[in-house]
């Protein structure tokens, strides 16, 4: 397996990602995230909950305005695959040790030169399907 080295501005939004929104800080977030940028969060259940930036960013907003402590840092970049100006990261991230780890895919755009985030999805960690995501043959090839 090789890897690609990852771009440093990319490595670089994702640590500001992880960083400005444990912070709560709205400013800084607002300016990591494209306008249209969503949230799709998958429950254990299979459903899907889809949230907008605007939601998103009020909920940091109203937890540091309610005086919440920041958010853990934790987090670990599994993989970066860019395509053009477009890439793809995945994250192992805990926002809490009373919060369960979660598996982020942050979906990036290149705009005017800058990476920002397009779009998130959240799954619940583990359980990892260890490269197989097909079931094994019942009949040979």
């Amino acid at each position: 397996m090789t890897h690609t080295p990852v771009d440093p501005a990319i490595a670089a939004l994702i640590h500001d990602v992880v960083h400005v929104g444990s912070a709560y800080d709205i400013d800084g977030m607002e300016r990591l995230y494209t306008p249209d940028q969503i949230f799709l969060v998958l429950g254990s259940d299979g459903a899907v909950t889809r949230v907008r930036r605007d939601d998103s960013i009020a909920e940091f907003r109203s937890r540091r305005d309610a005086g919440e402590a920041p958010l853990s840092t934790e987090h670990r970049v599994l993989h970066v695959e860019q395509q053009g100006d477009h890439a793809t990261a995945i994250l192992y991230r805990r926002m809490s040790p009373d919060a369960p780890p979660a598996l982020y895919e942050l979906r990036l755009r290149k705009d005017s030169g800058t990476w920002m985030v397009a779009g998130e999805t959240v799954t619940p960690w583990p359980g990892g399907i260890d490269g197989n995501f097909l079931p094994p043959r019942r009949k040979a090839a």
